[in-house]
């Protein structure tokens, strides 16, 4: 069956969109949104079966699969993380909602959902109203993986049409926010000591 595709232009977010986005999600759907940086797949944490469908469309081993969870701020982390320090948190308050992402030791209910050994965890708050009012509705983080033209190359897919010829047929939703950036997220590891740049995005460093 074809996605939907829903499409999310100007500064109202549709109520009955977002009612059919919730529903999609909250029944082991896997969509594909708009973030600050590039167009991604999301799924609701709690859901096994969008996990495995993700991890197929992207044809990686689920023990293998290195997703992030999108936020819609920072006071639910701790379900998801060990503890770590003020500096830390200070620094990640700071620096979001943005393109950033802060790779955090995990506890053990993130293997309970990536059904591996996973010992960190990327976090992601982003700063794009759509995929806020979409966690806001869901009540819920979002399981999130980039969307790319071609896995070997990993360019990333920009265009909704282009994305829309590629996976609509294997996807449930995909949301038209307009163009998406060919930048993805800065990723920095806080796992350590001191916090480290592994990629340079498009936050700055």
């Amino acid at each position: 069956m074809a996605a939907s595709f829903l499409k999310f232009h100007g500064k109202t977010i549709n109520e009955k969109f977002l009612a059919r986005i919730t529903e999609a999600l909250k029944n082991d759907g896997v969509i594909i949104i708009p973030t600050d940086t590039v167009y991604a797949f999301a799924a609701n944490i709690q859901s096994n079966k969008a996990f495995e469908r993700i991890c197929r469309i992207k044809n990686i081993k689920p023990e293998k699969a290195n997703f992030s969870f999108l936020c819609p701020d920072l006071r639910n982390i701790s379900l998801f993380t060990k503890p770590f320090s003020t500096e830390v948190f200070r620094f990640m308050k700071n620096s979001l909602p943005g393109p950033y992402t802060f790779i955090l030791n995990a506890n053990s209910n993130v293997p309970a959902i990536f059904k591996s050994n996973k010992k960190t965890i990327g976090i992601r708050v982003p700063d794009n109203k759509i995929a806020l009012a979409i966690l806001e509705a869901l009540e819920n983080p979002l399981m999130v993986s980039s969307v790319y033209s071609n896995e070997n190359n990993q360019e990333y897919l920009t265009d909704p049409d282009n994305i829309l010829e590629k996976y609509g047929e294997i996807v449930d939703i995909i949301i038209d926010g307009g163009p998406g950036l060919f930048e993805p997220s800065t990723v920095i590891d806080c796992t350590g000591n001191d916090p480290s740049v592994v990629r340079e995005g498009k936050g700055e460093v």
